[in-house]
This record gives C-alpha cells, structure tokens and sequence, in this order.
C-alpha cells in the first residue's frame, strides 16, 4: 500500500472529534487509507445491500450491534444514520467514535450539516499526489519559493512527463498496472450511471456527458457559465447545477482571481480546473501518451496537473487550499498565488522543457509592480533541473 500524506492527519482528528468523516472521489484509496489507519476498528460498508436495509429500517438497532469504535464506509447511502449518531457521541462523549466514508460529498455535507455539526472533522482525499507515488514528502507550502526549499532527487528517475500526464493518478492504476485509458473510460461511465443519476436524477445522461466534455476544453480557461450553457443546450442556472455536482465530486476545482478585497473575489470569474490529468486526457479523446508531444492541450494539460500537486498538498494536510491566480486588464498574469495573508507568492507554470528570459516576464513584472524585487517566487516548467534565477525559485515538475 502507498502511504499517503494524510494518514497522520485522520489519526490526529480521531482523537479530538467524536466523528470524522473522509469524503472524496470514487477509488481515490478512502476505503484502503481508513482500513490501515484504524485497524482495530469494525468495518461496515454500507454499499452491501443487507447493511444498507439494515441501517435503513432499524437504524438504532443497526448501531446496537457496536459496542467500540466503527467505521461506516459509503455512509451517505444510509442517511437515517446521521441523527442517531448525534444522540450516541452526546451521550458516550469520546474522540473517534465513528469514522465516516463517502464518494457522494454533496450528500453526505447535507447530512453533516443538518446532525453532526461540531462533532465532526471532514476531511478530503484525492488521487494520488506525486510524492506519494515515489514515496517521498511533498514540498513544503510554505517553503515554496525559497531558495532552501530546492531538492535533491538522489538519483532517483522522475516518470516521463507525458505518461504521467496520460495516466493520471488514481491508486488502482498504478497499483496494478492497469491500462489507465480502459480504467478511466470505466471508471468514468461508472460514475455517469452511479452517481450523476443519485444526485441529479437525470434520465438522459447523453446532454450531461456532452457537458463534462465541454467543461474539459475548457480546462484552464476562465469560466463563462453562459457560453457553457449555450454550447451545451442547457440554461445558464443549470450550467451551473452541474458544475457544483462535478466540484461536489471531486473532478474538477475553480480557481478564484486574486484581489486585496476579498470579496472581489468571490464575485469574479474563476478559473476551471481537472483534478486529475488521466482522466482530462480520456474527456479530450487523447489516445496515447505520445499524443501529448504536440498535442494542443500539452500547455493547459501541465497547468492542470501542477495545480492539482499543489491543491492536493494542502488538502491531504486537512488544509483549504489558498490558491488563486492573478490577471489585470492589461493582460498580465501570473498562474498561481498563494496568498498567505500578509504576502502573496507568485508562480508561473509553463510547459516548455527549456527556461528562456520570456518565462520570467510575468514574475518580473509582478514583482515591479509590488515593489518587491527581493520577494519569494517561484516558476515550475517541465524541465528536469531545479534552479535559481533572477531571483525566483526553478522548479522541475517532478519535483512537487
């Protein structure tokens, strides 16, 4: 089993909540993780059809069956759960009495929110983050763009890029070395007929697939609900409906703008963004690693994937991630930034295997433009060698 960056942070909230809950994308390794972190624990999963009924009918009687801690895996198929485990961690009043799974995150939030609220840690698990593939600690957040945060790979051969961008990065496939595009073009349809139908309820599922494949062209790009929705034959509000389901589901992220006045933020187009490039390469139809050599989307590709390593660093910490990205109406922009509060730290991606002048241009003028000449920041191509240059931290994309 890969070890993931999580574990010790699902350890630490079992001891100071009654609950903690473990939500994320299908076949992300949740079941896998919960399983090794509380071995001594009861395992249900409630995708069994006997335990379903069970919990459905009788739910007090279902948890009657447990004297110690126990862990509910796809809790949001048995909602009438939530309010009886309310009344049993008010009354035994101990950390990790219960220990929640669930792919539906919508759901299972409405359930949280309504029961559980106060007694219970929610926590996200993505598909694997790159460190946790080679077995290795991620960078430091907060050392991102300081020159002591370089690394020394030991000798250690990075995946070809091209690959990694085509397999994406759930656990099963790599665990078992299985044909990524097969496994996605599965897993994908599994999730169509599965989950979309639960939450949306919607009978012809052909209209919402021709919408996810819109939303992967346009991975990258500013978001334009009403171009969406035109190009997809669907209105503006229902536009946005299934864009929450695919955030609800882990596929996809906004990146919001960055302005002082955070409620700027709020209101101003965001950025879209796949959580995993795999799965992005079965939506655009990419057949082969090779592709990607020329393929058009190569740029928008490695952009999403150093998003999601950086995303995935905060959220595998049990951390919101405080990333956005920079454009002014002269069309300057930085990638990334990663707003600390009292500063924030600006990276640009490029995809380029070559670090020429041009690629410092944004963090150069960003930098005038602050007036920080000597402020952290950082550049991560596709190259192999991690550099400093015009004072900016070079990263190789292996190394997130």
């Amino acid at each position: 089993m890969l070890k993931r960056q999580l574990t010790e942070t699902l350890k630490t909230a079992a001891s100071r909540y009654p609950v903690v809950t473990l939500t994320g994308p299908r076949q992300s390794g949740k079941t896998t993780l919960v399983r090794a972190a509380f071995g001594d624990y009861v395992y249900v999963s409630l995708e069994l059809p006997d335990e379903r009924e069970f919990a459905l009918n009788d739910p007090k009687g279902f948890l009657a069956q447990f004297d110690g801690p126990v862990i509910f895996d796809e809790a949001q198929r048995a909602p009438a759960l939530f309010s009886y485990i309310q009344v049993l961690t008010d009354e035994r009043r101990r950390p990790g009495q219960f220990i929640l799974t669930g792919s539906h995150n919508f759901l299972l939030m409405q359930q949280i929110s309504q029961s559980l609220a106060g007694r219970c840690a929610v926590l996200h698990l993505l598909p694997l983050s790159l460190s946790e593939l080679e077995g290795r600690h991620p960078i430091a957040p907060h050392m991102v763009g300081h020159r002591h945060s370089i690394m020394r790979r030991e000798g250690r051969p990075p995946p070809r890029l091209v690959e990694l961008l085509f397999t994406g990065l759930y656990p099963r496939i790599h665990d078992q070395r299985l044909p990524a595009r097969e496994w996605l073009s599965n897993y994908y349809q599994t999730y169509l007929e599965r989950d979309v139908r639960n939450v949306l309820n919607i009978g012809d599922l052909e209209t919402f697939r021709r919408f996810v494949q819109l939303c992967a062209g346009r991975n990258g790009q500013l978001l334009n609900y009403s171009a969406l929705a035109s190009d997809c034959g669907v209105t503006h509000t229902t536009a946005r409906r299934w864009l929450s389901v695919l955030e609800a589901s882990f596929l996809v992220a906004l990146l919001r703008p960055y302005h002082r006045n955070f409620g700027k933020r709020i209101v101003k187009t965001p950025k879209l963004y796949f959580l995993d490039t795999g799965l992005l390469c079965m939506l655009l139809n990419i057949r082969t690693a090779e592709e990607l050599h020329h393929h058009s989307a190569r740029g928008a590709l490695f952009e999403a994937f150093v998003f999601a390593e950086l995303y995935k660093n905060f959220v595998h910490r049990g951390e919101a991630p405080p990333l956005y990205f920079w454009r002014d109406v002269s069309g300057h922009e930085i990638d990334l930034l990663l707003d600390w509060g009292d500063q924030a730290l600006p990276i640009d991606v490029t995809s380029s295997q070559t670090l020429a002048g041009e690629a410092f241009r944004a963090l150069r003028f960003w930098k005038h433009l602050r007036r920080q000449p000597d402020a952290p920041a950082a550049l991560v191509y596709a190259g192999a060698e991690a550099v400093r240059r015009e004072g900016v931290t070079v990263y190789p994309w292996c190394d997130l």
